[in-house]
């Protein structure tokens, strides 16, 4: 009798109907149902401790430094051609000022606009333009609120690929804009949301013949794992109580929610942590699919000061779901309001950090006065993007905004005289 073939080390699986693809499949949806796939790895052979061991001593030169290529074994084992910067390798930091801001006894922030295009999105885009160069893809695209944009255009520079990328005309921070064209990426300026820039990019993947590196790429979901894995290396893998994170198009959400059920199953941590999300107020569909128990999906029309996070129709919905569900996560929204003031917080810290990212920070404070969060529990919010990403929301809350909110610090205009100064520094 013939041994059936043994699974392949790495393949892809339909989180809808359970259909397997191969690993080098293009599509980025399920050929059968056009559902969500995932990127499922054989069972490791390496012991914890040799993985561990493996992990720490790839922090060497050369692509081996990368904090996505690093954790190769849970990642993408079978790539070769690594295209990476390097990324990842953020600090996870903490303020003595943000635990009396937030009203917890201690809270660590893991910086991914440390990143070398600023945002998260290098570490999915690190194995998303690895993969598609794998495949012979001839061009890559994708929607983007911009921080995604920007690290296409870049990666697929450095891989030698032309780059198509769709944004929201007039909705797109000019941080982030001025990137895209900078590296290269023909820039599209729809008139429309990013939802619109989605469905027409998807459209593209399909008749174009276009490799479609949104998140919905499960590719994609296996670098921005490692946010997870390097947090958890940092904190010598005893996991937090918590993990804090802003939610837009969902794809961290899930890829934490991933992150972490595969590192207790390979031994890595003996627990997990619960997840928050954290959605803005006009932008928070999963919010209310949330506090219905996930009954049904929710689709608002998006609006918030937050543009990396204004989605309205998040794309990895279902992934989220599952991972809140496996980390008894919660989901929340808070106000424009609160997100400034968080920023406004952070960036007082010599931190600094997108408006969106503040968003973790706004949750914490949020879950803590409702005693979600125990003042003493252990907590890490992810900060997704540079304070620089988005200049136009900065200068606006510190210069702009009547009543001046809490946090603005104003330029003073003076003459040019040591007088004035002085009376600038008497004033303080």
């Amino acid at each position: 009798m013939t041994s059936a073939p043994e699974r392949p080390q790495t393949w892809q699986v339909c989180i809808a109907c359970g259909h397997e693809m191969v690993e080098t499949d293009p599509h980025p949806r399920c050929t059968r149902c056009g559902g969500l796939l995932e990127v499922d790895h054989r069972p490791l052979g390496p012991s914890r401790v040799d993985l561990l061991r493996r992990f720490t001593d790839r922090r060497g030169g050369g692509a081996s430094s990368s904090g996505v290529w690093r954790f190769k074994e849970i990642v993408l084992p079978s790539a070769t051609e690594l295209i990476s910067h390097p990324e990842g390798n953020t600090p996870l930091l903490h303020r003595a000022a943000l635990d009396r801001w937030t009203g917890l006894a201690r809270l660590l922030l893991k910086h991914e606009g440390h990143n070398p295009t600023g945002s998260f999105k290098d570490r999915g885009m690190t194995v998303g333009v690895t993969q598609a160069k794998r495949i012979g893809a001839t061009a890559v695209a994708c929607a983007s609120t911009g921080n995604t944009s920007a690290s296409l255009a870049a990666y697929a520079a450095q891989a030698g690929l032309p780059a198509l990328v769709l944004v929201p005309a007039g909705n797109v921070a000019l941080g982030k804009l001025a990137q895209s064209l900078a590296y290269g990426a023909k820039t599209l300026l729809v008139r429309g949301d990013f939802d619109d820039c989605l469905r027409l990019v998807e459209q593209a993947g399909e008749q174009l013949g276009v490799y479609l590196l949104n998140s919905i790429n499960p590719f994609r979901i296996e670098g921005q794992k490692t946010i997870v894995l390097e947090a958890l290396e940092q904190l010598s893998w005893t996991p937090p109580d918590w993990i804090v994170l802003p939610a837009g198009n969902l794809g961290n959400t899930a890829a934490f929610g991933k992150a972490l059920v595969e590192a207790r199953t390979w031994g890595l941590i003996d627990r997990l942590p619960r997840l928050a999300a954290v959605q803005a107020e006009g932008a928070a569909p999963f919010a209310q699919s949330f506090r219905e128990g996930f009954a049904r999906r929710h689709r608002v029309k998006a609006e918030t000061v937050a543009t990396a996070i204004r989605i309205g129709d998040p794309a990895s919905y279902d992934r989220a779901v599952k991972a809140i569900r496996e980390t008894n996560g919660v989901v929340l929204a808070v106000s424009d309001t609160e997100i400034l003031e968080a920023k406004a917080a952070v960036d007082a810290t010599g931190v600094g950090c997108e408006p969106a990212s503040a968003a973790s920070v706004a949750g914490v404070r949020r879950l803590v006065a409702a005693g979600t969060i125990g003042s003493t529990e252990s907590v890490v919010a992810v900060l997704t993007g540079h304070v620089l990403k988005d200049p136009g929301a900065l200068l606006a809350y510190h210069q702009e905004a009547e009543p001046p909110p809490p946090g603005a610090n104003r330029p003073v205009e003076i003459d040019p005289s040591l007088d004035a100064v002085a009376r600038i520094l008497g004033s303080r």
